[in-house]
C-alpha cells in the first residue's frame, strides 16, 4: 500500500489521549458491497450538486475533470476534494492504460454534505498530493497517522472543509493497540481498507471492507491483530467523523440538498444545460 509513509513514525509528533478521556463504544459494524475484478472502471460525464466529494487514491491513477476546468491526476495517496456547491459535471475514470493492461486499483470516495447556506456556493477543486498530508504517531510509534482534513489534537490536515470535519488513514502496526482523542461533538466512523483487527474497548472484530460506527465519547480505540496477511502487513484504517449538521435532507442521485423541491429544482437546471457543459474536447 503504497500511500506517503516514513521509516521511522517516532520521528514525528506523537498523539496521546487524555488518561481521563471517555471511549467511544461500538454501536454497530456492517460490511460493504464487493466488487469483482475488472468491475469499477470509473464514471462517465454526471452532474453534482450540493455536496462535496472527497477521492481518496491508495493504489494506481484515477483522472478526473469538471465542466469549470478542474480535475487532474492522482495517484498513490493523492486527494481529490472537489466542491460541487451550485452544481458542476464531472467525469471520473482510471487511465485507459490501466483499464488495458490491468493492475491494482484501491481507493474510496466519501460524499460530505454541505450545509444549506453553502449548497450554492461556486464549485471549488482541491488537489492534495500525498506529501501535503500531515504526518503524526502515537506514543509508542504503532501507528502512522496521516491528517487528509480538518484538525486532530491541534494538527491540521491540509484539506479545506465546509463542513468541520476529520479525515485521516491509520496504519497500525500488527499487535499494536491505538487510543486516539476525538472530538466530542462529532461524530466517529472506521472503514477498514486492509487488514484485521478490533476496534472499542471489547475488541470488535473488524476487518477488510467493514465500517465501525462509534458512538459518544472522547477517544476511540483500534488493535490490529498479531497476524496479518502478506500483502497487507499493517491494518490500515480511513477514520471520520464530523459535526452533524441537523438539517433535513433530501437525496436522490448525484444531487443532495435540503427539500424535495430543490432537488426538482436541481434536474431541471440539469436538463437545461445550467450545471454546465462537457467540454469540446471530448467530443460534446
Amino acid at each position: 500500500m503504497p500511500a506517503v509513509t516514513v521509516e521511522n513514525p517516532l520521528t514525528l509528533p506523537r498523539v496521546v489521549a487524555d488518561a481521563d478521556a471517555v471511549q467511544r463504544p461500538v454501536l454497530a459494524v456492517t460490511t460493504a458491497p464487493k466488487y469483482a475484478a475488472g468491475e469499477p472502471k470509473g464514471t462517465p460525464w454526471h452532474p453534482h450538486r450540493g455536496f462535496e466529494t472527497v477521492t481518496y487514491i491508495i493504489d494506481g491513477t484515477f483522472i478526473h475533470q469538471d465542466s469549470n476546468g478542474g480535475g487532474g491526476t492522482i495517484t498513490n495517496g493523492d486527494t481529490q476534494w472537489m466542491t460541487a456547491g451550485s452544481g458542476l459535471l464531472h467525469i471520473e475514470t482510471p487511465p485507459e492504460s490501466l483499464v488495458m493492461s490491468g493492475g491494482l486499483f484501491h481507493g474510496l470516495q466519501l460524499w460530505v454534505n454541505l450545509p444549506a447556506k453553502d449548497k450554492m456556493k461556486d464549485p471549488r477543486y482541491q488537489d492534495i498530493r500525498g506529501g501535503q498530508v500531515r504526518l503524526l504517531t502515537t506514543a509508542d510509534g504503532g501507528a502512522l497517522l496521516r491528517v487528509i482534513a480538518g484538525d486532530f489534537d491541534g494538527h491540521e490536515g491540509p484539506g479545506i472543509t465546509h463542513t468541520p470535519i476529520t479525515m485521516i488513514h491509520a496504519s497500525v502496526r500488527p499487535g499494536a493497540e491505538v487510543t486516539l482523542p476525538w472530538r466530542e461533538e462529532y461524530n466517529g466512523l472506521a472503514y477498514v481498507l486492509a487488514g484485521r483487527g478490533t476496534v472499542g474497548t471489547d475488541h470488535r472484530p473488524v476487518h477488510t471492507g467493514q465500517t465501525a460506527v462509534f458512538g459518544a465519547g472522547s477517544a476511540l480505540t483500534l488493535r490490529a491483530d498479531e497476524s496479518q496477511d502478506a500483502h497487507t502487513p499493517d491494518l490500515e484504517v480511513v477514520l471520520l467523523g464530523g459535526k452533524p449538521l441537523r438539517e433535513p435532507m433530501a437525496h436522490y442521485g448525484p444531487f443532495v440538498m435540503n427539500t424535495r423541491a430543490e432537488l426538482q429544482q436541481a434536474f431541471e437546471d440539469f436538463q437545461a444545460g445550467r450545471l454546465g457543459t462537457v467540454p469540446a474536447v471530448h467530443g460534446m
